[in-house]
């Protein structure tokens, strides 16, 4: 009834509005009930929170930006955690003090003056804090570590990342943000994507600087990038010693460096860079995250003395819990620190000690039962802070076990200790400074390495400067800057030359006596002075000779090779062979010769023009071979025509001559005997192919033989020396003694030779009769006697001539890259034949290696002979298949007639190769004389008519009265009924039947009277 009077009375807003007037009403007695029931909840859940005192150590002075921030940070988390976790029973308490910069300075037993000491002791000992946050730095970590591992109170530092705090292995130590042995591996990835061979660190002179460089340098070592220089900054260097220290770094080669140092100590560094132009085109500068993590708090004026540094920093995922965060933290800073004029951002650190304070309460809540009033215990009732009067945290276990186990997903990330108390591992943005920022350009991760975008590091694994992003380098230049400049104010590369007498047409060094100028030629020289005109840059440089005062050598190569190694030289340039024990202290660019150790002898004639001179172009092997293969092909031949083929039949030694007759013609192709069988056609045909290939190629090597002079070596090998211990030479100072005895020459047996006349005159004193040299050598030696020695085999491997370089240095890639182009071309070829002469002054015949008396050996020939001896076989074969099949009755044990016996095998087998021997009238070579015109044969009386398979030509006397016919008696009724003798003459024509398979008789008979 209501709603309708209502309805009546009023318009319907009438009727909601009071209802949601008394809804409210409702609804605030019932918030006012419930928050009345709170407050009282409340007092009581208050009474039963435990109070955990935590200490923080900061340095809290207004001009470091990581203390200030990480305090915030601190208490945000802490407000932050319990508001969204009111049930929780335990409740943080924080207790700050400020380090003031100081670092620890005396013993534990000492009375502690330090205010960072000071601090942390009075923490321990009259606050009874049960963890302690911070400190800042990895100096005053150093020290609170052992500290906190005493009194058995968890160490939590989120902005102490050296890696030698790791060495202190304390379990109350925990490293809530990255340590830098981590960082530097991605900056290892950064050198190698951009193959730069070198990098010089330039690094803060304290404990934090100090600790990245073993792992820095380690890890450029390992992508084969080496460190020259180290460069270290005092904390209190002025900048007139800051340009002293860069003015330095100029002079060098090398223009890639990485910095570590603080971020006030990186804005006077680069300011001075940029003044003293090291932040010109060429120079290449990567700062670690220390520095990269506050770009967006620094001055203007820093970020423009820094354009195109590239930097590494922690990748934080910018998620919406991140973003809200930031913008709560910025108002709360801002509140907080007014007096701060520049436009302060959070960083990771930040962030770290967020997630640190966060795993802290977790832990600290999940050891509640554990805590009570007396925590600490043998503490001393003085009031002083010495280490003797400090207690130990009877929780401290259980807490440094709950943090260790504590993992969940923080803002900087997933938040997990490892089993040392350090950080997990997270991956690193590459960022670029550019205009008033820096820009991210890519992202790097232990497993999977460089990659432009995130997303893209579970599908890639490379460290291809294509895996990031555009890059502005400093100067903004459109290349890539190499890494090294040859500095135009600096000295000029020394070359260390070595000082020899023999083979001075590779190296020569000479003094003028009245200028007391050097001067170095040769061809190695030559090889080098072209190869830095192909560089794309200029390469100053001077030779040095490697000699003692007087002028003599003052060692071998390889001492000239440590002294690059040592330093005193900056590359060496000679007839350097590239081996592997002088690759362990140098460099070798590529090889600009040709490789090889091999054996010098000399030469004799063959003494090939003799009366068995045609018996040498084969070997005995093939000659055998050859005369069996003749016999074998005549007897198949013979065997596939003896019952078909008139000319291979008669007498038995008619039949030998002929078959070998036949064979042995094959060689002049002047065989006329009739072949009849496909079989024995197919295999003559391919005989005669292969004795067409055979005595062409013995014509044209029986020529040669006649017609070309052949030297031969007096030694066929190295083995002949070993096992006669006849002496060797080899050239003085060489590697190649050292080669020697390892194949097993004995050190007397071995003669030394300066140069190419020395070693010919041993050869001709007979003090030698072999000498092992390089492949360079040996035909430099060649060209002066082509005719009186040749080099044979065998040829031992070796590199070549390579110029030597210290390790690392980043000119092997661009000479080596030079050399290519330069023996790839004209010059090459030029420099060869002004110091060595043409290649044909000599024959090549006298250089190549010498085989077994360039005979032709059955290895040439065997697939000839294989195809040869298969078809002859198979021809075979088929032929005695063929027959046994046809006469197999022959063959069959079947009872004999005449013997009522079976006849033996033997005896069978007999009979076929007898009817093998008889011709075979089936075939159309005997039809002629077995058929004829029309064969007759006469019979001297009926009595004696029989069947035949011949045509027979037959007369008997016959009665005139009767008629012949096949149903004749006897022949004696015949006789008894005769009245005249008369003469029947029968012809009988025998032709094949309509099969094929037989013969049919016809007969014609015509009557005679007598």
């Amino acid at each position: 009834m209501k709603p309708r009077i209502c309805r009546r009375r009023g318009p319907r807003n009438q009727c909601w509005l009071r209802f949601c007037i008394t809804a409210v009403c409702c609804a605030a007695v019932i918030s006012n009930m419930t928050a009345v029931e709170g407050q009282s909840t409340g007092s009581s859940s208050n009474n039963a929170t435990v109070v955990v005192n935590i200490g923080v150590i900061l340095d809290l002075n207004r001009t470091d930006f990581v203390g200030q921030v990480g305090l915030s940070c601190v208490e945000m988390a802490v407000s932050e955690f319990y508001d969204s976790h009111p049930d929780y029973t335990t409740r943080l308490a924080i207790a700050t003090r400020d380090s003031q910069r100081d670092v620890v300075l005396a013993a534990a037993s000492v009375k502690l003056s330090s205010a960072n000491n000071v601090a942390a002791l009075d923490l321990i000992k009259n606050v009874q804090v049960q963890a302690i946050l911070g400190p800042e730095t990895s100096m005053q970590a150093n020290f609170l570590i052992p500290l906190g591992e005493k009194a058995q109170v968890p160490i939590i530092s989120f902005s102490a990342s050296s890696p030698t705090l790791a060495s202190i292995r304390s379990p109350y130590f925990f490293r809530a943000t990255q340590k830098d042995s981590t960082q530097v591996n991605a900056i290892a990835a950064i050198v190698k994507a951009f193959g730069w061979r070198q990098a010089v660190p330039v690094y803060i002179d304290n404990a934090f600087g100090q600790g990245i460089v073993p792992s820095l340098v380690d890890s450029l070592d390992a992508v084969d990038a080496r460190v020259p220089y180290r460069s270290a900054i005092s904390p209190s260097a002025t900048d007139d010693q800051i340009g002293q220290e860069l003015y330095k770094l100029m002079t060098m080669q090398t223009r890639v460096f990485v910095v570590h140092v603080s971020p006030h100590l990186a804005a006077r560094l680069f300011a001075k860079a940029k003044e003293v132009g090291m932040m010109s085109a060429g120079y290449v500068w990567i700062v670690t995250d220390g520095i990269t993590d506050f770009l967006s708090s620094v001055d203007p004026s820093v970020l423009k003395s820094m354009q195109g540094v590239l930097g590494v920093k922690p990748h934080v995922p910018q998620t919406k819990e991140v973003i809200d965060f930031r913008a709560r933290w910025k108002r709360k800073f801002r509140q907080d620190h007014p007096e701060i004029l520049l436009d302060a951002d959070l960083n990771s650190y930040g962030l770290w000690a967020y997630d640190a304070t966060v795993a802290l309460a977790m832990a600290v809540e999940k050891t509640a039962d554990d805590n009570d009033d007396n925590i600490f215990s043998n503490v001393s009732d003085s009031s002083s802070t010495d280490l003797e009067s400090i207690g130990v945290s009877s929780n401290g276990p259980n807490l440094a076990r709950e943090l260790s186990r504590t993992s969940f997903a923080g803002l900087s990330g997933d938040f997990a200790m490892e089993e040392d108390g350090e950080l997990r591992a997270s991956a690193y943005e590459v960022v670029n400074v550019n205009g008033n920022g820096a820009r991210v350009v890519g992202f790097w991760t232990r497993g999977e390495g460089l990659a432009r975008e995130r997303m893209m590091m579970m599908m890639t694994n490379s460290s291809s400067r294509a895996k990031l992003g555009t890059v502005i380098w400093p100067g903004d230049p459109g290349a890539v800057p190499r890494g090294f400049e040859i500095p135009t104010s600096g000295k000029k590369l020394r070359i260390g030359v070595p000082v020899k007498s023999g083979f001075s047409e590779f190296v020569s060094v000479t003094t003028d006596l009245e200028t007391n100028k050097t001067s170095v030629i040769g061809y190695s020289i030559d090889i080098f002075e072209a190869v830095v005109q192909a560089l794309p840059y200029a390469l100053p440089f001077e030779y040095v000779p490697y000699a003692k005062p007087n002028g003599e050598s003052a060692g071998t190569y390889d001492d000239l090779v440590y002294q690059v190694f040592l330093g005193n030289f900056e590359c060496m340039i000679a007839d350097t062979t590239v081996i592997a024990n002088r690759s362990n202290y140098v460099d070798f660019t590529l090889p600009y010769t040709e490789s090889g150790v091999s054996m010098l002898v000399p030469v004799k004639p063959n003494g090939s023009k003799n009366a068995w001179s045609f018996l040498k172009p084969l070997t005995w092997d093939l000659w055998v071979t050859t005369f069996l293969f003749f016999l074998f092909i005549g007897f198949v031949v013979w065997a596939l025509e003896h019952r078909i083929s008139k000319d291979f039949r008669g007498p038995p030694s008619h039949q030998v001559g002929t078959s070998l007759w036949f064979s042995f013609s094959t060689m002049v192709f002047a065989h006329r005997e009739n072949v009849v069988s496909n079989l024995a056609r197919t295999v003559v045909i391919i005989w005669c192919l292969v004795v067409l290939i055979i005595t062409q190629s013995y014509t044209a090597s029986f020529t040669s033989l006649l017609t070309v002079q052949r030297l031969q070596p007096t030694v066929a090998d190295m083995n002949e020396l070993l096992r006669k211990g006849d002496f060797v030479g080899y050239q003085d100072v060489s590697f190649v003694f050292g080669l020697l005895k390892r194949l097993g020459f004995r050190d007397d047996r071995l003669v030394p030779y300066k140069n190419s006349e020395h070693c010919n005159s041993l050869f001709n004193q007979g003090k030698i009769v072999a000498a092992f040299d390089e492949v360079p050598y040996i035909k430099l030696f060649l060209a002066k006697h082509c005719s009186k020695y040749m080099m044979t085999d065998p040829t031992y491997k070796a590199d070549g001539f390579g110029f030597v370089f210290p390790k690392g240095s980043p000119l092997v890639a661009d000479i080596s890259r030079a050399i290519l182009n330069v023996t790839e071309g004209d010059k090459m070829t030029k420099i060869e034949e002004a110091w060595f002469g043409k290649k044909d002054r000599c024959p090549e015949s006298t250089t190549s290696t010498v085989s077994s008396g360039g005979q032709l050996g059955l290895n040439s020939f065997w697939s000839l002979f294989m195809i040869a001896g298969v078809a002859a076989v198979s021809a075979l074969c088929i032929f005695t298949v063929q027959f046994v099949y046809e006469y197999r009755k022959l063959m069959s044990p079947q009872v004999d007639d005449d013997s009522q016996s079976k006849p033996s095998f033997w005896g069978r087998l007999l009979n076929l190769l007898k009817t093998f021997d008889n011709k075979d009238l089936e075939c159309h070579t005997f039809r002629g004389d077995r058929v004829g015109d029309q064969n007759e044969v006469r019979l001297a009386s009926l009595n004696v008519m029989s069947p035949s398979m011949y045509s027979v030509h037959t007369e008997f006397p016959v009665d005139s009265t009767q008629t012949l016919s096949p149903s004749m008696g006897s022949s004696s009724e015949l006789h008894d009924n005769t009245i005249a003798q008369e003469v029947a003459i029968i012809s009988i024509d025998l032709h094949p039947d309509s099969d094929g398979e037989g013969l049919v008789a016809t007969a014609n008979d015509e009557i005679t009277r007598h």
